[in-house]
Formats: C-alpha cells, structure tokens, sequence
C-alpha cells in the first residue's frame, strides 16, 4: 500500500511541476520578430569578435612558443 501511495505522489508532483511551467510560461512576454532577429545579430557579432579575439590570442602565443623553442 505504501508502494501505491508514493506512485501517486510522484505523480502528483510531476503533474504539479507542469501545470506550474506552463502557467509561467504564460506570463513570458515572447519578442516580435524583429527583435529576435536583431538580438540573433548581436549573439552572431559578438561571437565573431570574441572568436577573433581568441584566434589573435592564440596566435601571439604560438608564435611566443616558437621562438622559445
């Protein structure tokens, strides 16, 4: 009977965990399509720098490397 009671419990719960995401996830303001697409501009370019960056970086010390070795 305890074994009985704790799938129901667990059951519950889970059942609880979802209705409680989905009631958040009404309260989401989603962006328009115009935001996502200039935020997905700002992900790509900072990306790109920051990849630029470390490609710089890693150039100057493999070039360090070399001339120690």
């Amino acid at each position: 009977m305890a074994f009985l009671s704790s799938i129901k419990r667990g059951f519950s719960s889970t059942v609880s965990f979802f209705a409680g995401a989905w009631s958040e996830l009404k309260k989401v303001r989603w962006p328009t399509r115009k935001e996502l697409v200039s935020y997905t501009i700002v992900v790509l370019v900072t990306v790109a720098f920051v990849t630029l960056y470390f490609y710089v970086i890693d150039l100057g010390l493999s070039q360090l490397v070399e001339l120690f070795f």
